[in-house]
């Protein structure tokens, strides 16, 4: 089962739609959740995809589209592969992100594309009016502009896109279902990817990284630094209008159980996230090199289940490890990350 993957949790969206004090933020929050259910609608019962055969050449193909606050996607075209920068900020580094992110897995896992077979890479930009979320639709990325009173433009930093196109190799690979314990892996790998690629981009060590999620997507006028906190789940914001704390578990004994959200794939997130950092910090370096390693092998060896547990895939990181380096060091971390998330 295939799902439309956005980076803000849902319950999020809901508060701010309750926020009667900012009538402008509480109807870009109730338009978003309702596109947000039209999409869910329209694409759930579609197939899981296999990958295809890798080709030998890496081919970079970009589109963007601009659908100038309609519904009407893809929308028109603005810039395509190759093309000159345009006056549009918004088109500019939605298309430098998606290369940015292309580049990343060609160079560090060999990766053509997020398909393997050097899928193009489509955008939509300014999708609708105040739209509060950037989506992967299982077939092209959608950036809306943000309402400017809680949030900024979606295309502002790079994890925000290389999240988005992370749910699509997550798609063409692991596949986990978006519910319960294998969604939350479905929206950790993608944090972690697009923690990686921002890392990546910035040439930063684990121990330089600020491990955030969406840093700078909050207008000053929200009390919070980032939509998550890979290091600290939990500590990313502190703000009523966004139903008050960050309440992401950073340990088994807090994990959320609730109907909400697909089973609460948003918040128990950050139980792998912080999994992933503890273990990239104990590593060492640049965290894409070993760590990244550890975890995009597993994700590609086609040894794990769609409905995996977060048990099944901290056994399978340990194996991955242990693979790659023996029982050194790196095979250590990974255990010791797990335990210290209640895991293992």
């Amino acid at each position: 089962m295939r799902a439309v993957c956005g980076i803000l949790p849902p319950y999020i969206l809901e508060k701010l739609a309750e926020a009667a004090d900012h009538p402008a933020a509480r109807e870009a929050a109730r338009e978003t959740l309702a596109v947000a259910a039209d999409f869910r609608q329209n694409r759930i019962d579609t197939p899981s995809l296999a990958a295809p055969v890798p080709p030998t050449e890496f081919v970079l193909t970009r589109t963007i589209y601009d659908t100038n606050h309609s519904m009407a996607l893809p929308g028109d075209e603005v810039r395509a592969e190759g093309g000159a920068p345009t006056l549009d900020g918004t088109v500019n580094r939605a298309y430098e992100s998606l290369g940015l992110t292309f580049t990343f897995f060609q160079n560090v896992y060999g990766r053509h594309s997020i398909d393997d077979a050097n899928l193009p890479l489509d955008a939509t930009v300014h999708y609708r009016r105040r739209f509060n979320n950037a989506l992967w639709d299982s077939s092209q990325m959608i950036f809306g502009d943000g309402d400017g009173r809680v949030f900024n433009d979606f295309t502002l930093s790079h994890d925000i896109i290389a999240h988005e196109l992370s749910h699509g190799i997550t798609q063409y690979t692991a596949g986990f279902v978006y519910q319960d314990e294998s969604g939350a892996l479905n929206e950790s790998v993608s944090d972690v990817f697009g923690s990686l690629v921002k890392q990546y981009a910035r040439q930063q060590t684990a121990g330089q990284a600020d491990w955030l999620i969406g840093a700078g997507l909050f207008t000053p006028a929200v009390r919070g630094q980032a939509l998550r906190s890979m290091k600290a789940p939990g500590s990313a914001f502190d703000d009523p209008q966004l139903g008050g704390k960050d309440s992401q578990p950073d340990h088994m004994s807090g994990y959320v159980h609730t109907a909400l959200d697909n089973g609460g794939v948003h918040d128990n997130s950050g139980i792998p996230n912080r999994a992933f950092y503890l273990t990239a910090t104990a590593i060492g370096g640049f965290a894409w090199e070993k760590a990244g390693r550890i975890w995009y092998d597993t994700m590609t060896a086609g040894q794990l289940s769609e409905n995996c547990t977060f048990q099944e895939f901290a056994d399978a990181t340990a194996n991955t490890a242990k693979q790659l380096y023996n029982s050194g060091s790196e095979l250590a971390a990974v255990e010791d990350a797990w335990r210290a998330v209640g895991v293992m």
